[in-house]
C-alpha cells in the first residue's frame, strides 16, 4: 500500500537525534521538512549531517507544510515544547519522558484532544523484535497465565561517559524517569495495564562529578533519587519487582522475567531492539527464535507507525495514553516512598496491538 509521506519538523539537535535519522530513512512515510535547536550551532551541525535545513523554532513551528513535531528536547521541556506543537497545528511525537508528572502529561493529552490531533511517545523498543517475540509468546500460551516477575536496570550512572550528564540528575532525570521508561513499557505491552504501586526511593550521593569530556572533573548536584524499589501490581494480577537504580556497580540480574504458571520467560534488554528470548519449564533455559523483525537500532519506528496511522485513520502504538499511564507509575513509585502507602493508579490504556509476524524492511501495518 503506498501511503503519502509525512513531513516532519525536528525540535532537539541533541545525542539522540542521529539515531532517529539514521533509522528514519527505513520508513518511506518519514520526510524531514526541517530542525530546529535552542543551539543554532547543533541545528547547523544537523542540516550538514543529515541534509535537513536548519530553522529556528518559531519558523518551524509556522511552516505550513510541516504535520509533526518530533520532540527531542530534554525531559524540562518535553511537555512545554508538545503543546507548541499542538498549538500551531501538528501533531506531537516526544522522547521519554512524557512529561515531568502526571499534571504535565494530562495536559498535553487534553490539549490534543481539544485540537483533533495525535501524540506520541517514546520509547518504542518494544516494537523490535525481541520484546514482540514476547508478547507473541505470552498470547500463545508459552508460559501460561503470567502471575509473578521481575525487572532490574542498575548501574553507576551517567556521569561516566555523557559529555552533559547534569540534566539525568534533575526533574526528569534519574534511573526511573531515563530508563524506566523502556522496562515499563515493555511490562505494559506484555502484561497490559498496572493496577496499584508500593515503592521505596533514596538517593546515594548529593553531588557526582563527571568524567567524560568537555566537562571532566566538574561537581554536578544530584536532585531527585537515585535508586528506585517496588512492586507493581496489574489489572491481569500478575506481580512484577522492579529495581532502578544509579546507585549499583555491578549486578547479575536479568533484564526482564515473566513468570507464567507453566514456564518461565527471560526478555532481552528493552534499551534494545533485538536480543535473546529464552522459556525454561524446567531447570534449562530454552532460546526461541524471534518472531519479528527490526532488530538493529531502530528508534523511529514508533514515530513512523504514528504517521502511518494519520495517514489510515488506524490507532497508533506507541500513545500518549500509554505514555502517560507509564509517567503515573513512576510518579507513584515518589509518592508511595514518601507517604509509606500503595498508590492506586487512575489511567487503564489497553495494550498496544503487536506487530504483524513477517513484515518487510520498512513495512507497518
Amino acid at each position: 500500500m503506498s501511503i503519502e509521506p509525512v513531513r516532519i519538523g525536528l525540535i532537539g539537535c541533541g545525542t539522540i537525534s542521529p539515531a532517529y535519522l539514521r533509522a528514519a530513512a527505513t520508513f518511506d512515510v518519514l520526510q524531514f521538512a526541517g530542525c530546529a535547536d535552542i543551539d543554532p550551532a547543533a541545528a547547523k551541525r544537523t542540516e550538514e549531517n543529515f541534509d535537513v535545513s536548519a530553522m529556528s523554532v518559531d519558523d518551524l513551528l509556522v511552516r505550513d507544510d510541516v504535520e509533526v513535531i518530533l520532540n527531542l528536547t530534554i525531559p524540562a521541556a518535553h511537555a512545554e515544547v508538545n503543546l507548541a506543537a499542538i498549538e500551531a497545528g501538528k501533531h506531537a511525537y516526544c522522547e521519554k519522558p512524557f512529561g515531568l508528572d502526571v499534571a504535565q502529561g494530562q495536559r498535553v493529552l487534553d490539549a490534543a484532544d481539544a485540537a483533533g490531533l495525535r501524540v506520541g511517545c517514546a520509547p518504542d523498543t518494544f516494537l523490535g523484535g525481541g520484546h514482540q517475540t514476547v508478547r507473541g509468546l505470552i498470547d500463545d500460551g508459552a508460559v501460561g497465565n503470567p502471575v509473578a516477575g521481575t525487572a532490574f536496570m542498575m548501574g553507576s550512572g551517567h556521569e561516566s561517559w555523557h559529555p552533559n550528564p547534569a540534566f539525568y540528575y534533575q526533574p526528569g532525570g534519574g534511573p526511573l524517569f531515563d530508563m524506566g521508561p523502556y522496562y515499563l513499557t515493555a511490562l505494559v505491552h506484555a502484561l497490559g495495564p498496572v493496577r496499584r504501586v508500593a515503592a521505596i526511593t533514596s538517593r546515594g550521593r548529593d553531588t557526582r562529578t563527571i568524567g567524560s569530556a568537555p566537562r571532566r572533573g566538574e561537581s554536578i548536584q544530584v536532585e531527585v533519587d537515585t535508586h528506585a524499589a517496588g512492586t507493581l501490581e496489574f489489572v491481569s494480577g500478575a506481580v512484577v519487582t522492579v529495581a532502578m537504580s544509579f546507585d549499583v556497580r555491578r549486578h547479575s540480574n536479568r533484564f526482564i522475567e515473566i513468570h507464567g504458571v507453566d514456564a518461565s520467560l527471560s526478555a532481552p534488554d528493552p534499551n534494545g531492539f533485538g536480543g535473546a528470548v529464552r522459556v525454561s519449564v524446567g531447570r534449562d533455559w530454552e532460546e526461541r527464535p524471534l518472531t519479528h523483525g527490526y532488530t538493529d537500532n531502530m528508534r523511529s519506528i514508533g514515530l513512523a507507525d504514528m504517521c502511518v496511522g494519520i495517514r489510515t485513520g488506524r490507532e497508533h502504538r506507541c500513545d500518549g495514553r500509554l505514555a502517560q499511564h507509564v509517567l503515573e507509575i513512576m510518579a507513584a513509585f515518589g509518592r508511595s516512598s514518601m507517604e509509606g502507602r500503595h498508590v492506586v493508579l487512575e489511567s487503564r490504556p489497553a495494550r498496544p496491538a503487536p506487530l504483524p509476524k513477517g513484515l518487510g524492511h520498512g513495512e507497518l501495518d
